[in-house]
């Protein structure tokens, strides 16, 4: 649907109205540089057409310097470095770092279009709030007063639970610790972000597998890898810059690129091998391949033996899957099968990749942990060009799910036991009793009749929130419904349930939307009071680190102050804590300049408490020392070669172990033994015990290198170290630290001073033990990871023999499986349904969709179906047609008729909204802050279904009908 509207320029007398008129007029790259002077000699020729902007001279030049910023892209989670060149503080050009060893000197389109991020003219420019279904602008003063006494008022009636506060993974790590901080002060685990929706499935697969729910290595480790097998992944289009790495190894290594989708991507078309299969059969699809290496026994049979445990049972489930069954269930032929195992086999260390497609599936948990199994049988794990790469969305959706701005945990993963609170009580230095007393409390409500504290309860998942207000009360396991709900950085059109969800913010007392782009929020309601629209600054317009996908932390600097009305976020948070009353408290160890808390001091402030996830060495000292020396690291190792960062993997990837003083230099590849700690170095992570049925769960006779104990061990706690005979290691102020919290019970993750973590590695020890990887996890519904089919499924007999699970309450809210399956929607709902992304746009697609240049690749949203199809159904190529999915949510899209797509299966991008199923909602929008390029939302048209651990959406496998508009 990439199509060139038009080359003539609008009509128009004066030049200040072309991005006035955009909203107007199809916006198109040669004709808005013809109109604005640019094509015929730059700004400057703006002055002989009547223009404001003067021809420049020597003179002028001079004394405009130019200064170069460096920050990064704030879309993907690549991490590309860019390079602002600001003048008397306007941003006024570009350039890709080339020094980066992310990106290398490229950018996407959306990377090199981005400095219209912060200066575009469809931002919200000033707080804003509904009064009799206008717009009518307020001061900032007036918006905190309003919002905060409804919120007070909310609370007082219902309980601190009923006002969700959703944050963002477009947050800083400072800005994102300081919300879930902000929602703990408030007295409520209703808080969560983006990774609940994109990658939640993969950090609860992944986390219970091996220890960490993260990528394991890096884009730039897979030059090392020797076979790339991408499942339910797009790079070309969702992470651009990524696919240099790709093809790097691809055609320096003649590494094969195997690619599993069930569309026909533009990553697929680079590949040696395309497998196409059926939407929700990732489980089969890898149990297909298992079976042919078990079957051969291509396995690494030493690996297993030593460093895995579980895998004699997964071989038994396994075994059920030959490649007649494969076929049935994936439509994937046998003989391919057994290619791509002969591949992978063949071609060690390969590298697994995946993302949402693999993710967002009733049954996701058991997706990813299937990816992670195969890794494992074939010793791909802790090796330079092997592991899991997988690829986040976001820009910072992996360090905001590092900063616990989740509805299941705090910060650095410590869950919320008792334990964990105490711990952050600690780092807070916070009157733990107060802070307990801020959440509710229900009384005879918990297990046998106890009361449930609802400081220790999950919140309710982004995925489920207006089910939160949908549900009756006595259907609910918090005091009341949710009553009022703050977007803080999210786009609502990138949720399923699009109808139940616009019902639910007509229901609410109080809808709050904070972001430099009003969003879909502003116009998919009909409210006509009760929103309020406050203009967040964007990252460019602060400062902060940003942890990539492979757990590097990086420093954006500010390139310019903020624009119009705008705030920074963590001064929102400031200005509300005012309003709640708790300013002192929960910025007691924060530097507060005017009405901005100081950004190094919440740096520190988290160093000092996240010792599980080892986000404690990177200081704001080193990080910036790291981004002005990019030059000095490998682009392929990622560890500085000399220079002031000597040693230093780039960013300090987590675990970066100690304090910063320790000088540890980050961890480039997980779980890899070869190193010693001290370098990166180490096991699998010891947190599922020591044993299991009488069997072993520690490592079996190997340990990293230089480790004074060559064989498996638990985590380190004080009374190891007094076992080993090690604490005399330490100085007397970490033993008083240590003594102050439990004495010989002090673990790792719970010791301030960070004395048993620099001991142990002095010792050549991780601090978290030295474990087997479990290819089982007794704890959830599938121990060994099983097909199930997606709820809505058009193959009844595979729902017979694969059923989905039974309706359950978890995250406080029903959930229903089983009584939807049971239903068969296929005759009227006959074609497979799927989503995805486009290059041209990111998330929600607010702030793309209002970036010209980007707004004039991808004018109209669609949907892709099969030549065979669009025949039989009589949809021609170009032509509006409905799509409605069976909740009967619908939307109005042209027909892009294609091979890409199998017959029976139709996809659609998720990035489009202001079109209201088949009705313009433009004029809703606050004037002047409509995106140029509006749309369907795809989920309007998705359904039910979430997975059986985490609340992951499934939006890759539902059903639909289609018919000429």
């Amino acid at each position: 649907m990439l199509r060139k509207k038009t080359n003539a320029a609008p009509a128009r007398a004066r030049t200040s109205g072309l991005l006035g008129r955009a909203a107007e007029t199809r916006v198109d790259r040669r004709a808005f540089l013809r109109s604005s002077g640019l094509a015929i000699g730059g700004l400057a020729a703006l002055g002989a057409t009547g223009g404001t902007v003067t021809r420049a001279n020597a003179q002028m030049a001079a004394a405009q310097s130019i200064t170069n910023v460096k920050s990064v892209c704030t879309h993907c989670s690549v991490g590309c470095t860019v390079i602002a060149e600001v003048s008397n503080g306007v941003w006024v050009g570009q350039e890709p770092g080339w020094d980066s060893p992310f990106n290398l000197g490229a950018h996407c389109a959306k990377g090199a279009s981005v400095r219209e991020h912060a200066h575009g003219e469809r931002r919200l420019k000033y707080p804003m709030k509904k009064v009799d279904g206008e717009w009518q602008r307020i001061s900032w003063e007036e918006a905190i007063n309003e919002i905060g006494d409804k919120m007070l008022q909310i609370r007082e009636e219902s309980g601190p639970d009923s006002v969700y506060w959703l944050g963002s993974a477009k947050h800083s790590n400072e800005q994102a610790y300081l919300l879930r901080k902000f929602a703990a002060y408030w007295g409520t685990n209703n808080v969560d972000h983006q990774a609940r929706i994109c990658h939640s499935t993969t950090v609860a697969g992944v986390a219970n597998t091996w220890g960490y729910g993260a990528m394991t290595n890096s884009y730039n480790d897979i030059h090392n890898s020797q076979a790339i097998f991408i499942i339910g992944g797009n790079p070309a289009e969702a992470h651009p810059v990524s696919l240099l790495h790709v093809l790097k190894a691809k055609e320096e290594n003649n590494a094969p690129l195997i690619v599993c989708d069930p569309r026909f991507t533009r990553t697929a078309a680079h590949a040696d091998e395309y497998v196409r299969f059926r939407p929700g059969s990732d489980v089969a699809l890898v149990w297909g391949i298992l079976w042919h290496i078990f079957e051969n026994g291509w396995e690494d049979k030493e690996f297993i033996r030593t460093r895995v445990w579980g895998m004699d049972q997964i071989k038994e489930e396994v075994a059920r899957w030959t490649p007649e069954e494969v076929e049935r269930v994936t439509g994937v032929p046998g003989s391919q099968m057994e290619r791509v195992a002969r591949t992978l086999a063949n071609n060690r260390p390969g590298t697994v990749i995946w993302c949402m497609g693999g993710t967002q599936h009733t049954n996701g948990n058991n997706n990813t942990r299937a990816y992670c199994v195969l890794q494992l049988a074939l010793g791909n794990m802790g090796a330079a060009g092997g592991g899991t790469n997988i690829f986040r969305g976001h820009d910072n959706v992996q360090g905001a799910t590092d900063l616990g701005v989740l509805a299941d945990t705090l910060p650095g993963y410590y869950g919320l036991a008792d334990g964990s609170w105490s711990h952050w009580a600690r780092v807070w230095e916070e009157d733990e009793d107060w802070l307990r007393g801020r959440f509710a409390v229900m009384e005879g409500a918990g297990a046998d009749g106890k009361d449930r504290m609802m400081i220790n309860e999950k919140g309710i998942p982004v995925s489920r929130w207006f089910d939160g207000v949908l549900e009756a009360k006595e259907n609910l396991d918090q005091p009341d419904n949710t009553r009022a709900m703050v977007f803080w950085g999210h786009a609502p059109n990138s949720q399923t349930r699009l109808p139940d969800m616009k019902r639910a913010m007509e229901m609410l007392d109080l809808l709050v939307v904070i972001d430099p782009y009003p969003t879909v929020s502003a116009v998919m309601q009909d409210r006509t009071d009760g929103v309020y629209l406050l203009p967040a600054a964007t990252q460019f317009e602060t400062y902060g680190s940003v942890t990539a996908s492979n757990r590097s932390l990086q420093w954006r600097e500010k390139v310019v102050e903020p624009l119009f009305e705008c705030k920074d976020d963590h001064t929102i948070m400031k200005l509300f804590a005012d309003k709640f009353g708790f300013t002192d408290r929960i910025f007691r160890n924060i530097a507060i300049n005017g009405d901005e808390p100081l950004v190094e001091d919440i740096t520190r402030e988290f160093n000092r408490g996240m010792w599980t996830i080892g986000y404690t060495g990177q200081s704001p000292e080193r990080m910036r020392l790291h981004m002005a020396n990019q030059h000095t690291f490998d682009k392929t190792t990622l560890r500085a070669l000399g220079g002031p960062a000597d040693g230093d993997y780039y960013g300090m990837p987590w675990p970066c172990w100690g304090t910063a003083e320790m000088g540890h230099p980050g961890s480039a590849n997980l779980y890899d033994i070869s190193l010693p700690v001290k370098d990166g170095g180490m096991g699998f992570r010891a947190r599922f015990g020591v044993e299991r049925d009488g069997d072993n769960l520690l490592a079996e006779g190997v340990a990293p290198v230089g480790s004074e104990i060559q064989d498996g061990y638990p985590e380190f706690t004080m009374q190891m170290l007094m076992d080993l005979g090690w604490d005399g290691d330490l100085t007397a102020d970490e033993r008083a630290a240590i003594d102050a919290v439990a004495g010989p019970g002090t673990n790792w993750k719970t010791d301030l001073s960070g004395g048993i973590q620099r001991v142990a590695i002095k010792h050549g020890c991780a601090p978290y033990g030295n474990a087997k990887a479990r290819a089982v996890v007794w704890t959830f519904p599938d121990p060994v990871p099983l097909h199930r089919e997606p709820l809505y499924s058009n193959r009844r007999d595979l729902v017979a023999d694969y059923p989905t699970y039974d309706d359950k309450k978890f995250w406080r809210v029903p959930t229903m499986y089983a009584s939807i399956q049971k239903n068969d929607f296929s005759k009227e709902y006959p074609i497979i349904l799927t989503s995805g992304r486009l290059v041209e746009y990111e998330g929600g697609g607010d702030e793309t969709r209002s970036n010209p240049w980007l707004a004039e690749l991808q004018q109209e949203m669609f949907v892709e179906v099969n030549t065979r199809d669009a025949n039989d159904l009589g949809l021609r190529d170009g032509a509006d047609v409905w799509v409605e999915g069976p909740e009967k949510g619908k939307v109005r899209v042209k027909a892009l008729v294609t091979e890409r797509v199998a017959p029976g299966v139709a996809f659609m991008p998720f990035h489009f909204g202001g079109y209201w199923q088949g009705e313009d909602r433009r004029s809703k929008y606050p004037k002047g802050a409509d995106p140029y390029v509006l749309g369907e939302s795809s989920n309007t048209a998705q359904t039910y279904g979430y997975d059986s651990v985490t609340q992951m959406q499934e939006t890759k496998a539902t059903l639909c009908k289609i018919w000429a508009a």
